[in-house]
């Protein structure tokens, strides 16, 4: 639901106030794309220009409530590996029947030629970062859907129980995705110390497709939109192949960088399995073929 005149104006100068302690006006606003659950603005004011994204609170029947907090807590952990433009966090909170997120607005340009070098380079040092166990303290969110992050010293138990197995457990509940299939997976946790190999935790955005990568104003890359958590880093690798892929350079600039094991290309469908499980959850049963696919020929 949006609305629109005066309710809208004071609607963000309320917010704003609230998250820099003093009266702004606000001039203009521009509605943009929010996703599949919020409504999002470019809002111009007084005291510079604003990203806001907000929710109705009555459509938080499965338990959103926190869900801008916790990207707003991510996005943080990221500004912090100063690794990536990371748009500031503003603030976050509840207003008028309202959840809403405040952050920084990126002004947007084209790539400039080490582009996909930077982005490689940049994703690598972000890897770098560790701690001693898989997960994170808070949990947060992908897409729309819970994501667990307990900690766990197990990077294989982590992927399985906390990524592959409560997804498969939404679907099958769904109804999209059949007992044979489920029954499959299953089978998996077993053999992924077999399959993928023992790496330390690394800092992940965690939903990391070309629709969560701008290019700034200098022709640099930022980083929007984070499912955090550590993981496996070839899972975040995986992923930016999901649909398409980056450019070659920038798998070639992450391997300078922080060379992989061995073995990566066969890796990635292992990996992928989450999110296509997200995505059968998030948009249905056109992803279902690629997890048969997967899981047939682990067989």
């Amino acid at each position: 639901m949006t609305f629109w005149g005066d309710e809208q104006f004071a609607f963000f100068e309320t917010i704003l106030f609230l998250a820099l302690g003093q009266e702004v006006q606000v001039i203009e606003t521009q509605f943009l794309s929010g996703g599949d659950i919020n409504t999002a603005a470019q809002v111009f004011t007084s005291e510079g220009v604003f990203f806001v994204k907000w929710n109705e609170l009555s459509q938080h029947v499965d338990g959103r409530h926190d869900l801008f907090e916790a990207e707003a807590r991510g996005l943080e952990i990221l500004r912090h590996t100063e690794t990536f433009r990371i748009p500031a966090v503003v603030g976050y909170g509840e207003q008028q029947g309202k959840a809403y997120l405040i952050l920084e607005y990126l002004d947007t340009g084209h790539p400039e030629p080490p582009y996909w070098d930077e982005l490689g380079h940049s994703l690598a040092l972000m890897h770098s970062h560790t701690q001693a166990r898989f997960g994170l303290s808070f949990d947060n969110y992908i897409g729309s859907l819970p994501q667990a992050n307990t900690p766990t010293s197990n990077g294989f138990e982590f992927f399985f129980d906390q990524r592959l197995l409560p997804q498969a457990g939404m679907a099958l509940y769904r109804g999209v995705l059949d007992k044979t299939l489920y029954d499959k997976l299953l089978r998996l946790r077993d053999r992924l110390p077999d399959l993928l190999p023992n790496e330390r935790p690394a800092l992940l955005h965690g939903d990391l497709w070309s629709g969560n990568v701008l290019v700034t104003e200098a022709g640099s890359p930022a980083l929007i939109d984070p499912a955090v958590y550590y993981g496996f880093r070839e899972a975040e690798l995986a992923f930016t192949r999901l649909f398409g892929g980056f450019e070659s350079r920038f798998y070639d600039a992450y391997h300078e960088a922080f060379p992989l094991c061995d073995g990566f290309d066969e890796r990635v469908p292992i990996y992928n399995l989450y999110p296509l499980l997200v995505h059968l959850n998030l948009f249905g049963s056109g992803y279902l073929s690629g997890i048969e696919r997967v899981l047939r020929n682990l067989a």
